[in-house]
């Protein structure tokens, strides 16, 4: 079934297409894969544009979302190559303070629960600017951090955290192994959902973990995505959305296992897992989720149907919206030049008809342009000085945060649209 127009013409809620245009599943290599959504063809979502490149061509890509019957892995069909996504990067996590506050109660909890110190070695997959390895650094507990955007890794680098520039895969697992770099912990926060062959992945983490050591792996949870409609964790960087029971069944083809899960409110939604080698009891939790997410269905295709129907009726709602205060001749901005903005606005076909400019707090993201649209990147200090009626809030995930940032802003008048997973004016 088509619903919509525009960029979501091509939308779909079920399947129906010859299943040999279909990619095979990125986890167990099914080859019958079912369609959930289509978002058409977008930008890349963090690909933002210098004024000298808003005269070149930008490229676009299809951006679809399958369900693997097999192994209950929810999975984008396009394969980006990763060093187009992420060797020039522009989120660095320490701009969010949100961020740096998790990785330090994290840090301080696992420190205290494995009894970590001077002899023992971290490793983090994806170490970004080095937000959360500071603080093991601090503590005197060794540190390696792998990262593959030069840019953001040399942040770490400055800060004395040592950082191998490249990306995780069996082959440098292998490498380390050799030199007899094995971790303690391993830390993966936002990084699985990015990886294009998670086997490749969990295989490396297999080899450098130690035989008691554990590795801590966050990732957002499709249950979530799907209930809260949060279709805008959709984009070409995020290959896979997980569930307990597709990562238990991909680490058991590895000989791992899940220890532990936690369940996080932290980008709308997360799961915190804590992977070991195989052998001795699992958590009751792990139990718990396991027989509850096959009681709910996630792992059939009947809990992904509606999903697409549910997106278009909220893309009407906030076009909707959006459109009768233009007319009423209010002002509209928005705020986070961020993935999840890039896939909202490009599959809404949200444009500067209806918004002025992006304010975003990274001076990386500032003075470019957002993919697609092409709205004007400024500092947050741009709202005071332009006072916009109405914010569109694209990291609606940090909203907290925002909101008590922007107070200033809000006590002159100024208001802010939260668009998921309803549309809502605060």
């Amino acid at each position: 079934m088509v619903v919509g127009s525009a960029a979501l013409e091509a939308m779909v809620s079920a399947v129906g297409a010859d299943s040999h245009n279909r990619p095979s599943c990125r986890s167990c290599g099914h080859t019958v894969l079912l369609q959930v959504l289509n978002l058409g063809c977008v930008p890349l979502a963090n690909a933002l544009l210098t004024n000298r490149q808003l005269r070149e061509r930008e490229d676009r890509f299809p951006l679809e979302l399958y369900f693997c019957p097999q192994c209950a892995l929810a999975q984008i069909g396009e394969t980006v190559p990763p060093e187009r996504l992420f060797r020039d990067y522009t989120y660095a996590s320490s701009v969010s303070d949100t961020m740096v506050e998790h990785a330090r109660t994290l840090v301080e909890a696992l420190i205290e629960r494995y009894d970590l110190g001077a002899t023992s070695r971290v490793i983090e997959i994806a170490s970004n600017d080095g937000y959360l390895l500071q603080f093991y650094k601090a503590r005197g507990i060794p540190v390696l951090g792998i990262e593959p955007a030069a840019n953001i890794a040399q942040l770490a680098i400055k800060k004395g955290i040592s950082t191998l520039i490249e990306f995780f895969d069996e082959g440098l697992a292998r490498r380390l192994a050799a030199g007899g770099q094995f971790a303690d912990v391993i830390h993966a926060h936002n990084v699985f959902a990015h990886v294009p062959d998670p086997n490749t992945f969990v295989g490396g983490i297999k080899q450098v973990l130690k035989p008691d050591g554990v590795a801590v792996i966050e990732a957002p949870y499709v249950r979530d995505l799907i209930n809260k409609l949060e279709f805008d964790t959709i984009y070409h960087e995020h290959f896979s959305y997980y569930s307990v029971s597709s990562v238990e069944a991909l680490c058991r083809r590895h000989g791992l296992m899940i220890r532990d899960v936690e369940l996080l409110p932290i980008h709308g939604g997360s799961l915190r897992l804590f992977v070991t080698h195989e052998g001795g009891q699992v958590s009751a939790h792990v139990a718990e989720l396991l027989a509850k997410e096959k009681a709910e269905g996630l792992l059939t295709f009947g809990y992904y149907r509606d999903f697409a129907d549910r997106v278009a009726r909220l893309k009407q709602q906030l076009l909707a919206l959006l459109q009768r205060l233009q007319n009423a001749g209010h002002r509209i901005a928005a705020y986070g030049a961020s993935a999840k903005g890039s896939t909202l606005m490009n599959a809404f076909g949200i444009d500067r008809r209806l918004i002025e400019f992006v304010v975003d707090r990274s001076q990386l993201k500032q003075g470019r342009f957002t993919p697609g649209n092409h709205l004007p990147i400024l500092p947050p200090e741009a709202l005071l000085k332009r006072r916009p009626d109405y914010v569109l809030l694209l990291t609606w995930n940090f909203a907290d945060e925002i909101l008590a940032q922007q107070g200033e802003f809000r006590r002159c008048g100024g208001k802010f649209i939260v668009p998921v997973p309803e549309v809502t004016v605060v």
